[in-house]
């Protein structure tokens, strides 16, 4: 396994914004605007009780690049965006959590002096974030997973010139932030799935020495990680979609090439059987991708969308996941090329995709991906 540092690793991911892409390298250093329809990628997408899709920060901006505080919302009867309340603090990099009261939790990220401990609650009755309490440790690109008790788990991370394996939880009935027990290993990058037994499979992250393959399970009535089976292949800002089999699918991502400033995309793809804590190889994606998106479709079968693939190429293909076969099959390909991209799936069965970083630059953009057509169509634009 080839290794990078992840100091590398974080400085592609912040300095040129498309960590695995290189493409467009500029630095984020101010605040920009906070009004609406301004372009923006690494934004959160959260899909709100009523139907509504709340979009929040990221980078981007109207004739400037940086981080952002605006946040707008995507109406699915009309198609069209629409200014909401700013959050308090432009971040990137963040996690945004729908809680059981309908109100969104706004977590941490990278912000102009660095990584934030400060968090927020959107109220959609009211359209305005108010501040909670703070995480006990400042962190971004960490993971964020509502538990079945309505608290939500935080994990791992990049703090303060450190990988994290320290973990919270924040209590909604106090708005506080608690300590549970850390992970076995320190990561950023990694991705967290609730499996159906209540517990959190943590899977895969960088650190000091590289990719990782291993995982392992958060309890949330014994507040401890413990280990599990090791994934065939180390992977950083992959995919995990539980499917409705229990099983989780752990889809592409990439690989830090030493000495390269550039992060290698895989095709590769393998399945978590909570019943046995093993991973099996299944079937290799079409197209290899990282920085991608994944949705579970109302038929059952995985989408996954966009991302970047070989030789910094931004991806506007697309791809369908059938669990019956475990085989990878093309479908429509996306109006625009787009790396960073967000996707909600809505009531209606459709899929929205948002923003990004394309060939030109940061989008404004959005599409609608339809499973009955296989087909991406354009909606408003942020």
């Amino acid at each position: 396994m080839l290794k990078v540092s992840c100091s590398m690793l974080v400085a592609l991911l912040i300095t040129t914004l498309t960590a695995c892409g290189g493409g467009n390298s500029t630095t984020p250093i101010n605040s920009a605007s906070s009004s609406s329809s301004v372009a923006r990628a690494n934004q959160t997408s959260t899909l709100l009780p009523n139907g509504n899709v709340l979009i929040t920060g990221g980078v981007g901006g109207n004739g400037s690049f940086g981080f952002l505080s605006s946040s707008e919302l995507y109406d699915p009867f009309t198609g069209n965006f629409s200014s909401t309340g700013s959050i308090i603090t432009p971040r990137v990099y963040h996690s945004a959590t729908l809680l059981p009261n309908g109100k969104v939790l706004v977590i941490g990220g990278q912000g102009v002096g660095g990584p934030l401990s400060s968090a927020e609650i959107y109220d959609p009755t009211s359209g305005t974030f108010t501040t909670t309490g703070a995480l006990i440790s400042a962190r971004y690109n960490h993971t964020a997973t509502l538990l079945p008790n309505g608290k939500v788990l935080v994990t791992g991370g990049e703090g303060v010139g450190v990988v994290l394996s320290s973990a919270e939880i924040y209590d909604p009935s106090t708005g506080i932030f608690t300590a549970t027990g850390s992970m076995i290993t320190t990561r950023v990058c990694h991705v967290d799935t609730l499996l159906s037994s209540g517990k959190v499979l943590i899977s895969g992250g960088v650190n000091l020495g590289g990719e990782l393959s291993g995982a392992e399970l958060y309890d949330p009535i014994t507040g401890t990680f413990t280990a599990t089976g090791n994934m065939n292949t180390a992977r950083h800002s992959h995919t995990a979609t539980q499917l409705a089999t229990g099983k989780v699918l752990i889809a592409g991502g990439g690989e830090v090439i030493t000495g390269i400033p550039t992060i290698v995309a895989l095709n590769s793809a393998e399945l978590y059987d909570p019943s046995t804590g093993i991973f099996t190889n299944t079937g290799n994606m079409t197209t290899q991708r990282c920085f991608d998106s994944a949705l579970l479709l109302s038929n059952g079968k995985v989408l996954i969308i966009g991302g970047q693939g070989m030789e910094k190429s931004y991806l506007s293909s697309a791809e369908l996941f059938d669990p019956s076969t475990g085989n990878f099959t093309a479908t429509g390909s996306m109006i625009t090329q787009r790396n960073y991209v967000t996707a909600s799936l809505l009531p209606n069965g459709k899929a929205l995709i948002t923003g990004g970083l394309g060939v030109g630059g940061v989008l404004s953009s959005a599409e609608l991906y339809d499973p009955t057509t296989g087909n991406f169509a354009a909606t408003g634009s942020m």
